[in-house]
């Protein structure tokens, strides 16, 4: 009886050691068999990322590719000249033409203009030059007359005529030089004459001889003048 109640106690230790055992065995397998697997999935889950990164950079040198075929045939699009239309070419010369044209007219007025101008004033000078001698006429004859007789109407008819004649000519822009009492001045003076006079200042017209016109601001005649001091 007591030996086998020991047995038992024997066999059952021996079957909890064999039981611990492989519970032991069992959960080294389970461990390894669970580490295999997440190395399993690590491994794949890298593969992944590889081919994700390869299809990546394939559409990237896709893109690149496609951004270089753009490029080139934008930079050809864009360098290539659009060849103009013929009307348009045509347009563009007769304008440049017309242009052209309307400024030598501009050019042709205003030389017209001016010759016309130089034309008018050589021809007017021309004839003042020839009038003032009538005018010196006048005055002498005028000036003789009116000291015989202020009073005679012929000489106030006379007197009449020649204020007409000055204001016609001053109108026209012809007017005298003055000369006695002013300073000599050789662009409007010719002197002929010099006297030492005590009553005038020095270089002072004393006299005139001629009486001198400007036609507006030039010279027809230059004034016969006799200077002082």
């Amino acid at each position: 009886m007591g030996d086998h109640q020991e047995k038992s106690q024997e066999e059952m230790v021996k079957e909890a050691v064999e039981e611990a055992k492989k519970a032991d065995s069992k959960a080294a397998k389970d461990a390894e068999e669970e580490t295999a697997k997440d190395a399993g999935e690590t491994q794949e889950s890298a593969d992944g990322a590889s081919e994700a990164e390869s299809e990546e950079c394939g559409a990237s040198e896709e893109e690149a590719d496609g951004s270089a075929e753009g490029s080139k045939g934008g930079k050809k699009f864009f360098g290539k000249k659009n060849k103009k239309d013929k009307k348009d070419e045509k347009i563009e010369e007769l304008t440049d033409r017309l242009t052209r044209q309307m400024a030598e007219f501009d050019n042709f007025r205003k030389r017209t203009d001016r010759e016309k101008s130089q034309m008018y004033e050589v021809g007017a000078k021309d004839i003042i030059e020839k009038i003032l001698p009538v005018v010196d006429n006048f005055e002498r004859g005028l000036h003789a007359a009116q000291e015989e007789g202020k009073e005679d109407p012929f000489i106030q008819g006379m007197e009449m005529v020649y204020k007409q004649l000055m204001t016609t000519l001053e109108s026209a822009g012809v007017k005298p030089i003055e000369a006695v009492g002013a300073e000599f001045n050789p662009d409007f003076h010719n002197a002929v004459m010099h006297v030492e006079d005590e009553n005038f200042g020095e270089n002072i017209v004393a006299e005139e001889f001629q009486k001198g016109y400007l036609y507006r601001d030039s010279v027809v005649r230059h004034s016969m003048v006799k200077v002082a001091n």
